[in-house]
């Protein structure tokens, strides 16, 4: 939360061409309800499997399509093994965009929607539990810096298929 997923994806889609997905918005989109509302009436659980079943029909359409694509995940994603296993299974190169805690607090500390973010007590814990998680991931970019320099450092990886660098 507050990483910068969702911008860096958006720009690295537009500088390499490849098409961008939301998970969180087509979780909304398909739900036809903001993510608090799901997680006050649904539940976590029911939006963790909601989230698992978005991510697999996304991940199959662009298989299908044939079309690179760029995917912002959302903070918990890869805390569930079943989600981590289709992102491997399929390819996919992923990549933790890492920002020390101190600096998510100060971006997140005007969000006022997100339901996990209570308090930064709360904050801290979630970061800490969900730390080895984003471990897993197959690359770390430090995302402290402009969003620009993120999507420079992830294109400098050379791991997006026909992508210069």
């Amino acid at each position: 939360m507050g990483c910068g997923k969702s911008t860096v994806a958006r720009l690295l889609a537009r500088q390499t061409g490849w098409l961008h997905i939301d998970l969180d918005k087509r979780i909304v989109d398909r739900a036809g309800l903001p993510i608090p509302t799901i997680f006050s009436q649904l539940g976590e659980p029911a939006f963790r499997e909601a989230e698992h079943e978005e991510l697999r029909r996304i991940l199959g359409e662009a298989s299908s399509a044939g079309k690179s694509t760029v995917i912002s995940l959302g903070g918990g994603t890869m805390a569930r093994a079943a989600n981590v296993e289709l992102l491997k299974q399929s390819g996919c190169a992923v990549v933790w965009l890492d920002c020390p805690v101190e600096e998510l607090l100060q971006r997140c500390s005007h969000i006022t929607d997100r339901p996990l973010f209570k308090d930064e007590t709360s904050f801290r814990q979630l970061y800490t539990e969900r730390l080895p998680f984003y471990q897993l991931a197959d690359h770390r970019v430090e995302s402290s810096a402009e969003p620009l320099r993120v999507v420079q450092s992830i294109i400098s990886l050379n791991i997006m298929e026909g992508v210069p660098r």
